[in-house]
């Protein structure tokens, strides 16, 4: 193995109260092929031996997609609690291999400010994890700015994780096949035109899953926005505004995908990530024989594997 020291910044955790409660709601919001979820197993011993199997030296555990609310603003302010203090235990129990996002009731943003804070301060959270969407508000929205604020004054780690977005699947096709990659290229789309990480540029936010497909159509996207009215910026302060993202490997490792994000990726701002559970060991390890057998400087992909995140999270390096 190349690289056995990686840090995973896209491992899914799965609190059992939070996989209690999206079972009662998991046909709405993931789709037929997906209400089984809640089933996945995640334990510490059963993360411990696929990162070791892995090569992954520390991982920053999240709450995957819906995230905690499910259609009740208070139960999602109880779910966030709930669920962040259970994974904080599991990192109080192996700080040198876990970290962790801090989920939040959004798009309650009060609760979500108050959460951030009690989740940063109280529970020593790694940043916190952001949904592309939460039942059809997305994170750029105007009444979100007291959240961003607040997290620029932290310097604080954002993961932006996709969802379903508030569209029908296609043809029954399970969301996370298509429907995510597209989300996430959308929330990050929405972000840039609204200005968010121009103004609060303290905050690192981490784009799953390679961007979804904003590293091959950032030019697009930067060329048509000022053509048809949708910014004031140009061409070159919207591609500035794109590049201030970090990107993850996870599902995105590929031979027609790496080179895309190397090419788009700022030095410093690619991670390594597995999606495990979610995505299946076997899965996982195809992604790492993809990144492993990438032609490039071992600097680079020693970087991509550990040093990059090292950066973000200095306690890990």
């Amino acid at each position: 193995m190349r690289f056995p020291d990686r840090i995973d910044v896209h491992h899914h955790i799965v609190p059992p109260m939070w996989s209690n409660a999206l079972y009662l709601h998991g046909r709405e919001f993931l789709g037929k092929r997906f209400d089984g979820l809640p089933s996945l197993g995640w334990s510490v011993d059963g993360a411990l031996s696929m990162m070791d199997e892995q090569g992954v030296a520390a991982s920053i555990l999240s709450v995957t997609s819906p995230g905690v609310h499910l259609g009740d603003r208070e139960q999602a302010r109880g779910l966030a609690r709930s669920a962040n203090e259970y994974t904080a235990q599991a990192v109080e129990a192996h700080p040198e291999r876990f970290g962790f996002f801090a989920s939040l009731p959004l798009p309650d943003v009060e609760a979500a400010v108050a959460e951030a804070a009690y989740a940063l301060d109280t529970l020593g959270a790694d940043g916190v994890v952001l949904m592309s969407n939460v039942r059809g508000a997305y994170p750029g929205a105007d009444d979100h700015e007291p959240l961003w604020a607040e997290l620029d004054r932290r310097k604080a780690v954002v993961f932006l994780h996709p969802a379903q977005p508030p569209l029908p699947l296609l043809h029954d096709t399970a969301g996370p096949l298509v429907d995510y990659v597209y989300d996430t290229t959308r929330a990050a789309v929405d972000l840039v035109l609204g200005g968010v990480p121009r103004r609060h540029p303290e905050v690192k936010i981490i784009l799953a899953h390679g961007g979804g497909f904003l590293p091959y159509a950032a030019h697009r996207f930067a060329g048509l926005a000022p053509a048809v009215g949708e910014t004031t910026r140009d061409a070159d302060e919207l591609i500035e505004d794109f590049a201030r993202f970090y990107f993850d490997t996870a599902l995105s490792a590929g031979p027609a995908a790496l080179p895309s994000l190397l090419a788009f990726a700022r030095p410093g701002h690619l991670l390594f990530g597995s999606d495990w559970p979610v995505a299946p060991a076997e899965v996982g390890a195809l992604q790492r024989e993809f990144l492993e057998a990438y032609p490039c400087d071992d600097a680079v992909m020693k970087a991509v594997n550990r040093g990059n995140a090292a950066e973000l999270f200095p306690r890990f390096a």
